[in-house]
C-alpha cells in the first residue's frame, strides 16, 4: 500500500505511528495550503516569492505540527496508558491545542484551542467506538443539481401512468 494512501484507522490505535502521521499530515496540509492561499490573496497580500512563502510557511507548518502533536500524543498515550479509550483523544486534543497557543503566543486561545479540540476527539473516538460518522461517504438522497429538470427532487408523488387535465368524453 502506497504511504500517501495510508488512512488513519488503517491500524489499531497506538501502531503504525508513521502512516498515523501521514494521514493526519495530508488534511493538515490541505487545509493549510488551502487558508494560506486566502490569506495571501486577500489580507496580507506579500509583495514578492519569499514574503509569499513565508505565509504558506507560517499557516501550514503550525496546522501540520498540530495534527503531528495530536498524533503521537495519542500513540504515546496508548501505549503509556495500555488502554485504547477516548482519554488518549482527550490529551491528544489538548497537545494541538499546546501548539496552537504556541503558535498564536497566547496561552488562553491554546487552552480553548486544546478544550475544544480535545473535545472533538473524544466525540470522534466515540463515534468509531459506536459505528456511526459526522460525514457519512454517500449521501442517500442527493437534491438539487446542475439539471433539475432531468432530476425531479421534489416531495410530491409521481402522477399516476395515463392522467390527463380534463375528462374525457
Amino acid at each position: 500500500m502506497s504511504i500517501l494512501r495510508s488512512k488513519y484507522y488503517d491500524h489499531p490505535d497506538g501502531e503504525d505511528a508513521f502512516g498515523k502521521i501521514v494521514a493526519t499530515n495530508k488534511y493538515a496540509l490541505a487545509a493549510g495550503l488551502a487558508w494560506s492561499t486566502v490569506d495571501v490573496l486577500t489580507l496580507t497580500k506579500p509583495k514578492g516569492y519569499l514574503p509569499t512563502l513565508g505565509r504558506f510557511a507560517y499557516n501550514t507548518g503550525p496546522l501540520m505540527g498540530m495534527a503531528t502533536a495530536f498524533t503521537l500524543t495519542t500513540l504515546a498515550a496508548t501505549n503509556a496508558r495500555g488502554k485504547d479509550d477516548k482519554i488518549n483523544y482527550l490529551l491528544g486534543g489538548f497537545a494541538a491545542g499546546g501548539v496552537f497557543g504556541a503558535w498564536k503566543h497566547n496561552h488562553v486561545a491554546g487552552l480553548c484551542a486544546g478544550l475544544f479540540l480535545g473535545i472533538a476527539g473524544v466525540i470522534k473516538k466515540m463515534s468509531i467506538e459506536q459505528g456511526w460518522e459526522f460525514f457519512p461517504d454517500s449521501p442517500t438522497k442527493q437534491y438539487g443539481g446542475v439539471n433539475i429538470a432531468e432530476n425531479d427532487w421534489s416531495i410530491m408523488a409521481d402522477r399516476p401512468k395515463g392522467w390527463t387535465t380534463e375528462k374525457q368524453a
